[in-house]
């Protein structure tokens, strides 16, 4: 599981990325609005995938609150889920 978990977060720290880096400066620079839809979609489902999986594997990888809060959060910042793959899931 927690394999899966690292694709997971790795897929949604791109997905967060292209939204941000490439689907919204097409939306307001160049005008076309498809990207956002598209790729934002991805990403809401990566997204929900990723707290999941987070929720399912915190006794697993025997998270404190404070932990699991780290994981958690790191999903809405841009390259966030990179730490998170580094300093808690590279050794597991």
């Amino acid at each position: 599981m927690i394999k899966s978990f690292r694709s997971i977060a790795l897929l949604e720290g791109l997905s967060l990325l292209a939204l941000l880096f490439f689907a919204m400066p097409m939306k307001y620079i160049a005008g076309d609005p498809i990207y956002v839809k598209n790729i934002g979609m991805a990403h809401g489902v990566l997204f929900i995938l990723y707290v999941a999986f987070a929720i399912l594997i915190k006794n697993e990888q025997k998270w404190n609150l404070k932990t699991f809060m780290i994981v958690c959060l790191a999903s809405i910042v841009p390259f966030g889920t990179f730490y998170i793959e580094k300093k808690y899931l590279q050794n597991s």
